[in-house]
């Protein structure tokens, strides 16, 4: 599943090559996604300027006077920039084609991922408005999940997983930035420090900013806008390691299940 720094990677990728630009037509050939495409998209979308293309948790933002486009890649979606006249394949489902000839391609073998519409505003959308903070934005620190986390009996990788906590750390990022704090997954969120939060809240925001940089995690479905693979996952130190030694302390990894997602951890190293 393509996670925040994939979803932040896609974004940053494709907003060059659409923003200012406007909406000729919308060939919608598969409208049964997640939920179903809006019948009249290309009647809304049509005609109206793509002011800014921005990231919200996964949800990639099309904002136009008019209104919001939502899009999620749910499991399995991408998205590419191509050019008028390439042959659509068996999962592009969905066209958005520009005026100057570009076409930002929605590809989804999956069909999880959505493509909403709101004339509101944004933010009071039912599946934004309860999200909790970015994880790279100031709001986001260790006092902030240290005052959430009081009382609470959850591991603490599924609290940190939780998006109304914090949003955009999924299962691998989870994993990384726990063992990066020393901390083992399983403990009970309600019983870790403010001194351990604070560095988890700082390698929360490494881990991410670090696979941002490097284009995402290449798993069996993600792709970048240009079709070409991200790289984070040649510096993953603990996920999908299980058994491998430990890059510190030369132990081998362990797995456990935690709200049924695969945790790779250092038993020496993270306490």
């Amino acid at each position: 599943m393509p996670e925040l720094p994939e979803v932040e990677t896609t974004c940053r990728g494709i907003a060059p090559h659409i923003e200012g630009q406007t909406v000729k037509q919308v060939i919608i050939r598969q409208p049964q996604l997640r939920w179903p495409v809006p019948e009249s998209l290309n009647q809304i979308l049509t005609g109206l300027t793509i002011q800014s293309v921005s990231r919200r948790a996964k949800y990639l933002l099309f904002a136009t006077n008019a209104g919001t486009m939502l899009l999620h890649l749910g499991m399995s979606g991408s998205l590419r920039i191509i050019m008028t006249g390439q042959g659509a394949g068996k999962h592009d489902h969905i066209d958005f084609i520009f005026n100057d000839g570009t076409v930002l391609r929605f590809n989804d073998p999956r069909r999880f991922g959505a493509v909403l519409w709101t004339s509101a505003p944004v933010a009071e959308h039912q599946l934004i408005k309860d999200l909790g903070p970015e994880p790279l934005l100031t709001d986001f620190n260790g006092e902030l999940l240290y005052s959430l986390s009081r009382n609470r009996k959850v591991p603490v990788k599924s609290f940190i997983m939780d998006s109304h906590i914090v949003v955009g750390v999924g299962n691998i990022y989870a994993n990384e930035a726990l063992f990066m704090a020393g901390i083992l997954p399983s403990r009970q969120a309600g019983k870790i420090s403010l001194a351990r939060y604070q560095k988890l809240a700082d390698c929360i925001r490494v881990i991410l900013q670090h696979a941002i940089q490097q284009g995402g995690t290449t798993l069996r479905d993600f792709v970048n806008e240009a079709g070409k693979p991200g790289y984070f996952k040649q510096q993953l130190k603990v996920y999908g390691r299980t058994g491998l030694l430990c890059v510190h302390c030369q132990q081998p990894l362990k797995e456990i299940r935690l709200a049924n997602r695969s945790t790779v951890f250092c038993s020496d190293c993270q306490r």
